[in-house]
């Protein structure tokens, strides 16, 4: 006889033919599962509230099963509701956003909640949050405090600016400066560097929701100064520079830096904004990474304005970052937009203790998770392979064969798209080649639903599992056992 099929109401077999069916009356009321010892128990643990709730849920489930004849007596006998009714509570406690290991080879994963914080960080948050603190308290003084000036100086101390304030994300960031000095006027862009980002954040969008007016110079693959020149008349506001990070174009192309921007701007009394988007505090090329445009070395060209990410290159919590001259910060500050994008205590603690790494620059590559996961040495990538390799193909037995192979990562999250880093991993294959499709998309749900989801990617008919992210082997390996196919 087949196997009976899995119920989706209770979690227990569906009745065949022979077993015996309950009906709707022979459920229980709510008041007498309440009653049953094992399920006071829950209520003493959870509260009435969110047991009651939950029973009432699951009759209602049961008794639509009952109804269309598709219920076995044994799923209503106490034992068996107790059983389904913890696992229900426990299911509705378990939070939506949970820690996973990110193997797909991409470091700064937009969709697996970007940079990784330093303990460092973790522990100035922790602490911070335990008590009430000074967010907005001069503790000089004695008077209320503004909450810039917890990371101003740092900022400032950092890149060289005059000034600077922070914002809750870079689209933030760039948004609230448009709309802060430009805001009624025109902003003069070039037409190679009007971006879409994720989200489908684009550059023309932002222009015209913070109330100016776009105007396009060049063309998509050149640029050059007169094209800013001969735009420029008496509406315009700003000029601004957009640092393509997400994508790159090659070939005959020409575009003005800016040196040359700042050169033509100031002298006609104009403001030039730039937004580097990943914002790198350093020379990443120092640490054998691709490089990228610092914000100290806009300002050093002169820019009045520069914006970028605090979750990406940067190392720390979600933030837009602000930093420029005195003039153009305190526009920006002072425009009535900067209260509503304004950044709450939690990621302002994190921004702090992650810029004060930076003060140690000879620990950074050790104490910054993000700049730690990218340098990280290829060999020690291999080994963490190796060690995962034996206990992952046995759990698959026969029915996969698992390799370690080289691979290539990327920085991720619009970071130098067109750069690749030197990884290694695990490649996972069917070895039946009929249906292969089916079983990576089985064996790839099946790590998701580990206790802490393993999150891969499948390409050229194997699973990858990119080792670069994952520094503790254990994390992986003692979830094996758990694996269920």
């Amino acid at each position: 006889m087949a196997r009976p099929p899995e119920s989706v109401v209770h979690g227990s077999q569906a009745p065949s033919d022979e077993t015996p069916r309950a009906q709707a009356k022979d459920l229980p009321a709510i008041d007498r599962l309440l009653r049953l010892s094992s399920v006071g128990a829950l209520v003493d643990e959870h509260g009435h509230t969110l047991v009651a709730d939950t029973a009432r849920a699951l009759l209602s489930e049961l008794r639509t099963a009952a109804v269309a004849g598709r219920l076995s007596q044994s799923a209503i006998e106490s034992e068996a509701l107790t059983r389904t009714l913890h696992t229900r509570v426990q299911t509705r406690l378990v939070p939506r956003m949970r820690s996973v290991l990110n193997l797909t080879g991409t470091v700064i994963h937009t969709n697996l909640g970007r940079a990784l914080l330093a303990d460092e960080a973790l522990k100035h948050l922790l602490a911070v949050m335990q008590a009430p603190n000074n967010l907005e308290y001069d503790l000089a003084t004695g008077s209320r405090g503004d909450r810039d000036s917890i990371v101003e100086n740092l900022l400032c101390e950092l890149t060289g600016a005059e000034a600077a304030t922070v914002v809750n994300n870079n689209a933030a960031a760039v948004l609230l400066t448009i709309a802060a000095l430009a805001r009624g006027k025109e902003v003069i862009v070039s037409r190679g560097e009007l971006v879409e980002i994720g989200g489908a954040f684009r550059m023309p969008d932002v222009m015209e929701s913070a109330g100016a007016r776009l105007v396009e110079v060049g063309t998509t693959n050149r640029t050059h100064p007169h094209d800013y020149e001969r735009a420029i008349n008496e509406r315009t506001a700003l000029l601004m520079k957009v640092h393509t990070s997400n994508y790159a174009v090659q070939g005959f192309t020409s575009a003005v830096d800016e040196a040359t921007l700042c050169g033509i701007a100031h002298a006609r009394g104009l403001p030039v904004a730039t937004d580097l988007g990943s914002g790198a505090l350093i020379d990443m090329a120092a640490y054998g990474l691709p490089r990228e445009p610092t914000p100290q070395e806009m300002l050093k060209a002169g820019c009045d304005v520069v914006t970028f990410s605090g979750d990406k290159l940067l190392g720390g919590p979600q933030a837009g970052l602000i930093v420029g001259t005195k003039e153009a910060v305190g526009r920006i500050r002072k425009f009535p937009m900067k209260r509503a994008l304004r950044m709450s205590k939690l990621p302002l603690a994190a921004l702090e203790a992650t810029l004060m790494l930076y003060l140690r620059p000879e620990r950074l590559a050790q104490d910054l998770p993000t700049l730690r996961l990218l340098t990280r040495p290829l060999a020690d990538i291999e080994a963490t392979a190796r060690a995962v390799r034996p206990e992952l193909q046995a759990a698959l037995s026969a029915r996969y064969t698992v390799e370690c192979v080289p691979l290539q990562g990327q920085i991720g999250s619009g970071s130098l798209p067109v750069e690749r880093l030197p990884s290694a991993g695990l490649a996972i294959a069917p070895v039946e080649k009929k249906g292969s499709g089916r079983a990576l998309d089985a064996l790839a749900a099946a790590l998701r639903h580990l206790p802490t989801p393993v999150i891969g990617r499948i390409a050229d008919d194997r699973l990858i599992l990119d080792c670069r992210c994952l520094e503790d082997a254990d994390k992986l390996t003692n979830q094996i056992p758990l694996l269920s196919l």
